[in-house]
Order: C-alpha cells, then structure tokens, then sequence
C-alpha cells in the first residue's frame, strides 16, 4: 500500500473524535476497510493522510430494541444484526444475508454499507421501505434523517461539515408479505445488478400499505403504483394488478438503469409479486 505520512488516530469518545476532527479537517472517518479489501481491481491503495478510526467508539456498537424501535450503532458488523435473528424486520435480515460472502459481513459495518458511494446500496432498498432514520451528529449535536432522503449517491449534499453517520432506528411494524430479490447485472466481474423490497400490509383483506423499492445506480420508488393500490380489496381483480404493472413500466420508462436486462428482470419481478399477491 501507498501510505505517504498517513496518521490514524483511535479516538475513544465521540467528543475526541470531534477534537481530532477539528484539528486536522482533511482527516477521514474509518470503519470496515472493505473497501481497502476490495481495492476496486488496483495494485496500490492510497490511503487519505489522516484517518480517524472508528473502531473504539463504543456509542457506534450498541444494538438497542424498544417496543417501537430497534437501534443499531453505525459500526455494527452486517453479521452481528444478521445473527439477531428475528428481532431484524425479515426483509432487513434478507437483504443483509445477501451482502457479498461470510467473511466480508463479518468485517462490513452497516453505516459502510449505507454510506458507500462505489457499489450497490444493498442495505438501503431494505431501510427505506422500513422507514427507517438515520442520527447525523457533529460536535456541535445531532439530527435525524429520513433513509429516504439519504443515499450513498446524495451523501456528499446531504452531510454538514464534519458531520458523522452514527446510529439507524428500525420501526418495530408488522409487515404481512415481504419478498427481497437481488438482480445479478449483465457484466462479469463487475458491480452491477440491483435489490428490490417489496411490503404489504393487510387489515381485513384491504391493501392498507404497499412498498416497492429498488436500488441500483439510485433509489427507485413509485409512490403512484403505490396510492393506486392502497385500499384495494384482496384477491386484486386482473384490471388493478396490470394497471400497477403500467404505473411502473411508466415511471422506468424514463429512468436509465445499468442494462436493459436490469429493467425487464425488474419489470418481471413487479409483474410476478403482485400477481402472488393476488
């Protein structure tokens, strides 16, 4: 590795975070290193000249649960929530299970995964279907944001200066039918392809919440296919289940993907989830 004068500092506490932050503002927040491991097909890594790690920052490891919520510090291992079992949304743990292999989800954190701006966005499809918020702190405070105003594509607008990901809060809701499909891309041996989530809640055989995301070079949701169906009744008649299908063959028609195979598998899949659920 190309590691010119490079210094890593361990701070313990978020406020000596914030200091060593405040001294040297080139410096950048560390955690996983998978992409180090990854090295994205070069020889060399250079790595930034001053590095803050995260690792001993003990507030970014807790994993708490309420009777609403369940919390999860930003330097939590994808296998650690994984292994939660069935306190994760199913979804969640689905999509997570599907990051890479055993090894790297022992290494990757889940603010990584969120936050990362070269590969898929495994991890938010799932997060922003849930509802879930994400706890932005400076030294100054913090605030919350919503999952779906955050992606590793916005990321560089949405941060204040010296602002760090530090914490995700997961509704508790009952979700009655949730499929989880990863897309492989049409190009070997190269980050492509894409996550689909899809919820539904039912109260009395009435679509009462439909949720469909997907995530690929950005986040896709059709909030139009989605108020068309709340309040239908189950089993959907073929009429409502084609014209969700034309409500989001409309709204891709005008949105580029990595391939046309991306969209037509993206397109099935809405076609056949929703004919299941009918």
């Amino acid at each position: 590795m190309d590691v010119p004068h490079s210094q890593v500092f361990f701070p313990g506490n978020l406020p000596e975070l914030f200091s060593a932050w405040s001294r040297y503002p080139n410096a950048v927040p560390f955690a996983g290193g998978t992409e180090l491991l990854w090295g994205q097909g070069k020889t060399t890594v250079t790595l930034p000249i001053n590095i803050l790690s995260l690792d001993k920052l003990a507030d970014l490891h807790h994993i708490t649960r309420t009777e609403r919520y369940l919390e999860i510090g930003a330097m939590v291992k994808i296998s650690e929530i994984i292994n939660l079992g069935k306190t994760v949304p199913e979804v969640l743990r689905q999509t997570l299970n599907g990051i890479a292999g055993p090894q790297l989800r022992n290494i990757a954190t889940i603010g990584g995964n969120i936050c990362h701006t070269s590969r898929h966005m495994d991890a938010s499809a799932a997060m922003i279907a849930l509802d879930a918020r994400y706890e932005l702190r400076t030294a100054q405070g913090a605030r919350w944001i919503s999952a779906s105003r955050f992606s590793a594509f916005s990321s560089p607008l949405v941060f204040n200066s010296q602002e760090l990901f530090t914490r995700i809060r997961i509704p508790l809701e009952q979700w009655d039918y949730s499929i989880y499909k990863k897309f492989e891309g049409p190009y070997v041996g190269i980050e492509s392809g894409g996550v689909a989530v899809f919820l539904v809640r039912v109260q009395k055989n009435i679509l009462t919440d439909i949720r469909m995301v997907f995530a690929e070079r950005a986040i896709l949701r059709d909030k139009n296919s989605e108020s068309f169906l709340a309040g239908k009744r189950l089993p959907l008649d073929r009429k409502d289940t084609l014209n969700y299908v034309e409500l989001w063959k409309t709204y891709l028609s005008a949105i580029e993907l990595s391939g046309e195979l991306i969209k037509a598998q993206l397109l099935n899949f809405i076609e056949s989830t929703i004919t299941d659920l009918s």
